[in-house]
This record gives C-alpha cells, sequence and structure tokens, in this order.
C-alpha cells in the first residue's frame, strides 16, 4: 500500500527546518540544498513543496506569523483578567524562550529582506498592521474598554489609540534589544519591562 503522508506534520516540520537554518546562517544560507539536510530528506523531496529559495523564505515567514496567531488566538479566547491578557498578548510577540526567539530572529530577518524582495511584500504590510492590532487589543484588555472588532479598526477613545501607537514603537524596541542583547534583556527582565509599560498605558492622567 502507498505510504500515507501526514501533509500538516510535514509541513510542521519543514518549518522548523528552514527556521533552523535560517536563524544559524541567515536567510542567504536558506537554499534548498541546506534545508533539506536539516529536514532529512532529498532534494527532490523538497522541491515538491518548493522551488526556490524565495519560496522557502516567504514560507518561513508565513510559518511564523501562523504560529503567533494560534497562540494570541488562544489568549483572546481564554477566561482570563483584562490585564493578564494584555500581557499574554504582548508577551507572544517578544523572544522570551527558545521557540519565540527563533522565530523573532526569523521575523526580523524576513522583514529586512522584504526591503529588497518583492516576494516578501505582503508579509511586510501585514506585519505592520497586524502588530498595530495586537497592541490596541493589549491596551483595550488592560483598559477595560471595547476592543477594536477587526485589523485596521482604531479605538474609539484618541487618547487610547495614541497609546497603543506609543506601545507599539516600545514593543518593536524591546524586541529588537531583546534578540539582539540576551545578556542584558533576560526574559525576567523583559516581562517586567513590558508590565511596567501597560501600568503606563493605563495611566488614567
Amino acid at each position: 500500500m502507498p505510504k500515507l503522508v501526514d501533509h500538516a506534520q510535514r509541513r510542521a516540520a519543514l518549518a522548523r527546518a528552514v527556521w533552523a537554518v535560517i536563524d544559524r546562517e541567515g536567510i542567504e544560507g536558506a537554499t534548498v540544498r541546506r534545508v533539506a539536510d536539516e529536514a532529512g530528506v532529498s532534494v527532490g523531496g523538497l522541491r515538491h513543496y518548493f522551488d526556490s529559495q524565495r519560496g522557502l523564505v516567504l514560507f518561513a515567514a508565513q510559518e511564523v506569523a501562523s504560529a503567533v496567531t494560534a497562540r494570541l488566538t488562544a489568549h483572546l479566547e481564554a477566561d482570563l483578567p483584562g490585564p493578564e491578557r494584555a500581557q499574554r498578548l504582548l508577551e507572544e510577540l517578544l523572544p522570551l524562550d527558545a521557540e519565540r526567539r527563533v522565530e523573532v530572529d526569523v521575523w526580523l530577518a524576513c522583514l529586512m529582506r522584504s526591503r529588497v524582495d518583492g516576494t516578501l511584500a505582503e508579509v511586510r504590510r501585514t506585519a505592520w498592521s497586524g502588530e498595530r492590532h495586537v497592541c490596541r487589543l493589549a491596551v483595550a484588555h488592560r483598559c477595560g474598554v471595547a476592543p477594536p472588532g477587526a485589523i485596521g479598526d482604531e479605538l474609539q477613545d484618541p487618547l487610547l489609540e495614541r497609546r497603543a501607537g506609543r506601545l507599539h514603537v516600545f514593543v518593536d524596541g524591546l524586541t529588537l534589544q531583546a534578540a539582539a542583547f540576551r545578556d542584558r534583556l533576560p526574559p525576567r527582565a523583559v516581562r517586567a519591562l513590558l508590565e511596567a509599560e501597560l501600568d503606563a498605558v493605563a495611566d488614567p492622567v
């Protein structure tokens, strides 16, 4: 009988292989051959899924987005106090453990590549709007107001909308510094900085 292939499982394994190569060798190192070696499959088998390095890089970015979105959705559906939900939502964007460190490294590499690679143009566009939406959600849940209904919707309170913009910039900066200077910003420090910033977001003054 023909061997049954679990395509979802294979896709997840390939994503981990692409992430590992990009994390270790950079995007230029993520060739079809190197990823095939990392995944333990033949080049021909990998080309069944991708026919170029550009396809591999786009796949890597899309899989990071999918993994983060799944975790964000779980936090939104969980029965959590507003401040805790806000903290957990934003923590999913930060390099706080091995999995998220790799995701952040891959995501940052893909964003930089998107400046010169049209294949990643949509990733670049949705990256900004998606993160701004998460920041708006965090502000809404931290402050106990109605969250935006869809990506692109602003918070009704202009002050909170401005604070969501500030929070977006803060999270981007914290992400970059935590990824580049891990010895100076361990997870405990990153969480404390994020909590303090969310407290400032909720300041009524």
